[in-house]
């Protein structure tokens, strides 16, 4: 799989996450910056997930049909004709970290770059873009934030 690079100039991998972006601040998505696609991805798709969660991984973001040729998201921003899906907390879109009190948990960002279309409609599940992933991924990036309460 080929690589794409992904950054935040919010903050820097494996580095806290700035709590403007958590939960408890009110759901703000981070700025993110990708390069390095491949020539001939179709789409991109995003997802973000805490592996350290108590009842295992949450998803706080699942985004789709995000155009190979963007380069990147502003804070709060979904591009145009993007498709979401539903994360762990029952909506549609980004969910902050929210660690429960005295733990630090890590939130994978991972961008993966599809050889065709997802065909996804808003409101599908991280299962369901898993499933995509499987079959069309063909590069991706992961940038890795950190958050406690």
């Amino acid at each position: 799989m080929e690589a794409i690079t992904l950054r935040s100039s919010a903050f820097n991998d494996h580095a806290m996450i700035p709590a403007e972006y958590s939960h408890q601040d009110g759901d703000t998505s981070p700025p993110l910056e990708w390069s390095d696609v491949p020539e001939g991805i179709a789409e991109l798709v995003l997802i973000c997930e805490d592996p350290d969660a108590p009842s295992g991984t949450f998803t706080h973001w699942l985004l789709a049909a995000i155009p190979a040729d963007d380069g990147g998201l502003d804070a709060k921003e979904e591009p145009t004709g993007a498709v979401r899906g539903r994360n762990d907390y029952g909506k549609s879109g980004y969910g902050g970290p929210h660690p429960p009190i005295g733990e630090t948990h890590r939130y994978f960002f991972r961008l993966y770059g599809l050889s065709e279309p997802s065909g996804l409609a808003d409101g599908f599940s991280a299962d369901d873009l898993r499933a995509k992933i499987k079959d069309k991924a063909v590069a991706s990036g992961t940038l890795v934030g950190t958050f406690g309460r």
